[in-house]
């Protein structure tokens, strides 16, 4: 219709039927957009009081009109500006969007950020909040001192009890922490662990208040100011979730080491919870505190004497056993050494053995086999020990309290040498304890300078090797400089540039690569050429081969179709299955092809996870009558392109470690002669990220371990532990550990570095 964006024109302004004024509206949009500015133009005023449907078009005509008419872009702010305070929910999302892209003026971005907090709070919708969240997101790279002035707004979506949400406001949260603003952002993470510990038994509690401590750590980092808030924390150390009490006890063990001032609270509360704690983590931790961080004879003194008392009465177990006649109950009897130095032998029944130990946590793991934690009981009494010998305690009281810790110790040996725990001591257990027994009996000044200094030099480098690349990668995103420009530097502008020109590297054209093929829907042609799957023989009557594109969520296949006989091919058809998370979106139409003709298809395929994913398809035609078909060779998707290099924290890892159940174990077969040269091979062959620091890897001493991360577009985390060692003929040789959620990725990562290692091996 010639006259038709005409007629439109005239019936919308007759109309008052809202839904047919939409479809007339969005008619004239594909059609004739001035016509549909014009329209706009002259009802600019009314637009608040259009029903939702119309808002949706006049929203579409103004960012695509904005950049053919950028005069009236101050009309169109007013217009936006109002959607977002009187429309609905779907409309005001859509005008703060818009909003945003017209404009980055300060006030005009907090208008629309501030409509984004209000919908993040009122919605009911789990994915409007996520959408949401990812906006906020965007903003904050581009705009994060508007958001830092919304941080208490952005918190109220923690009123959500989904966790994905929690965990996205949070981080979007941390990374907007100011010296004004990270006061109320702690009272308000301190408030919501107090309501995770009343609300025990709710959906995900544990795991919530696992996040609350790591995010009250990270500010505790970065502002020490706030660093005090960890002996609240101290109350979660009795936490029956292992998850949550690590990360707390790794967090005051931080402290202690980063701010002295607050080390003595630290050990006077630690002091009355070291009898209580039901972790053997974090039991663990606990001793090292108290045996690297009392440094008062008095705190030592103190910390010795609770240890003890959570340990029980020694021995552990009974020297002989006899049965009561009377009751038919175990008695269990004993030889003591009383005041005046004569013995005795006390008798006690089994069902008084086991309520001790039953009211004694740490006692109790010790009697079910926990040696690991005694080595570590050991090695904190004797760091006690010495720093009363050290500080000039009383030798009486520091020889009294040295026997008893021995006592403890030779107690937890025969422990491990009786059959009341499940299992033996183990030798490094043993080994250790042994060696704390004689520093103990036979006190040097050497030994007491490596056990209560060197110690916590190594631990203090621990955290300077962890923290200082994480340190330096934020400091350098903040201080990034602004770059400079000539004033006589050249412009590149877009719309002008030819469809094969080569664009500079100005701010405009920053992702060049991807405008530039999308403009003219072409790349090199050597790269396509490394992408081509032969998927047929040379000598079947039609020839196809295809270039497999991914982009995040979508797989594209641009096939070419060869017909290499003297014959017409009529209603040719390319039939597709997938097998896997992979799902076709529309099957190519069918054709006809002449002799020696070429064609080229496209098919869309969705990827919804990593698993592996496997591509049929086969050719089918018809030739007088007669049909034909040919069966296209597999096309299987690789794991690598949708897997990114990504960083987590070294707890979050050991977590996700211990918690994934899909292992995949490749043994290294390499030509590889230095450790550290095959740790970047693994890197560049599974795309992921190193997460061992630096300075732990320095040195070469002919074994490296190193933990490996990335992330899925998905979600999906992908872990790698990479154990090896230089052998007597110079290679490297060892193990690759693959851990994942789910079975695709480690089966597909193993299989990618072992052909890696044929492949080079071959080379």
């Amino acid at each position: 219709m010639v006259d038709g964006p005409a007629t439109m024109d005239k019936f919308i302004r007759d109309e008052t039927d809202m839904s047919a004024k939409r479809n007339a509206l969005l008619m004239l949009y594909n059609s004739d957009l001035d016509i549909a500015v014009q329209w706009l133009i002259d009802n600019l005023e009314s637009v608040a009081s259009f029903a939702d449907i119309l808002q949706m078009v006049i929203l579409l005509i103004i960012r695509k009109s904005s950049r053919t008419h950028p005069h009236l872009k101050g009309r169109y702010l007013r217009a936006l500006v109002e959607l977002l305070e009187g429309a609905s929910a779907g409309v005001a999302s859509e005008a703060a969007s818009t909003l945003i892209t017209l404009t980055s003026a300060g006030s005009a971005v907090k208008a629309a950020t501030q409509c984004f907090c209000n919908l993040l709070v009122t919605q009911s919708d789990n994915n409007v909040k996520l959408i949401i969240l990812d906006k906020l997101s965007e903003i904050k790279k581009n705009h994060p001192s508007v958001l830092q002035g919304l941080v208490m707004d952005i918190l109220r979506a923690l009123t959500c009890p989904n966790l994905d949400i929690r965990t996205k406001c949070i981080g979007v949260t941390l990374d907007l922490l100011t010296p004004k603003n990270i006061d109320e952002v702690v009272q308000i993470l301190k408030k919501e662990v107090v309501k995770s510990q009343s609300n025990e038994h709710a959906d995900k509690a544990a795991e919530y208040r696992q996040l609350l401590v790591r995010a009250l750590h990270t500010c505790a980092t970065r502002f020490p100011e706030v660093a005090g808030n960890v002996l609240m924390l101290m109350d979660f150390l009795l936490d029956s979730n292992a998850s949550s009490a690590v990360d707390v006890v790794f967090f005051v063990r931080e402290t202690a080491e980063c701010y002295p001032h607050l080390q003595e609270p630290i050990l006077e509360k630690l002091v009355y919870q070291i009898g209580q704690i039901k972790t053997s983590r974090v039991a663990r931790s606990a001793l090292w505190i108290l045996g690297q961080y009392s440094q008062t004879a008095e705190l030592a003194q103190t910390a010795l004497e609770a240890v003890l008392a959570a340990v029980g009465p020694i021995p552990f177990i009974c020297e002989e056993e006899t049965a009561d006649p009377n009751s038919g109950e175990v008695v269990a009897t004993t030889t003591i050494v009383l005041e005046d130095g004569t013995y005795s032998t006390v008798a006690a029944s089994s069902s008084q053995a086991a309520a001790i130990s039953e009211s004694l946590p740490l006692r109790n793991m010790l009697m079910g086999g926990d040696f690991y934690l005694g080595a570590a009981l050991s090695t904190a009494m004797t760091k006690l020990a010495q720093r009363l010998q050290t500080t000039g305690a009383p030798a009486g009281s520091t020889n009294e309290l040295s026997a008893r810790a021995m006592l403890a110790m030779c107690g937890i040996i025969r422990l491990g040498h009786s059959s009341v725990p499940p299992h033996p001591i183990d030798q490094d257990s043993l080994s250790r304890i042994s060696t704390c027994i004689r520093v103990l009996s036979d006190p040097a000044y050497a030994m007491t300078q490596v056990w209560l200094e060197q110690c916590q030099e190594s631990f203090h480098h621990k955290l300077v090797v962890a923290d200082q690349p994480a340190t330096k990668q934020q400091q350098a995103a903040v201080n990034q400089p602004e770059s400079m420009r000539q004033a006589d530097e050249l412009l590149d502008i877009r719309l002008l540039a030819q469809p094969n020109s080569i664009p500079g590297d100005s701010e405009d054209t920053a992702n060049s690569e991807l405008w530039m093929n999308a403009k003219s829907a072409t790349e090199e042609f050597s790269a396509r050429l490394n992408r081509i799957t032969q998927l047929t023989g040379f000598s079947d009557p039609v020839y196809a081969e295809a270039v497999v594109t991914v982009h995040e969520y979508d797989v594209v296949l641009d096939m070419m179709i060869i017909n290499q006989t003297d014959q017409v091919l009529s209603n040719l058809t390319l039939e597709l299955s997938t097998v896997g998370d992979l799902k076709l979106c529309e099957r190519p139409n069918s054709l006809t092809l002449g002799p020696h003709q070429t064609h080229t298809l496209k098919a869309n395929i969705k990827v919804s996870s990593t698993e592996t994913g496997i591509i049929f398809a086969n050719i089918v035609w018809e030739n007088k009558g007669q049909q034909g078909s040919v069966i296209l060779n597999d096309i299987h998707m690789d794991v690598m392109d949708y897997i990114h290099p990504a960083s987590c924290s070294e707890l979050a890892f050991r977590s996700m470690w211990a918690e994934f159940e899909w292992e995949n174990k490749v043994g290294v077969n390499t030509s590889i002669m230095d450790e550290h040269e095959f740790l970047e091979h693994i890197c560049q062959a599974t795309n992921m990220k190193c997460l061992t620091p630096a300075l732990a890897r320095e040195g070469s001493c002919g074994f490296l371990a190193a933990n490996l991360y990335a992330k899925s577009l998905f979600g999906e985390d992908a872990l790698v532990n990479l154990s090896v060692e230089r052998q007597s003929n110079g290679r490297v040789g060892g193990y690759v550990r693959i851990r994942s959620k789910t079975q695709g990725i480690a089966l597909s990562l193993g299989e990618k570095i072992t052909a890696k290692q044929t492949a080079r091996a071959a080379a």
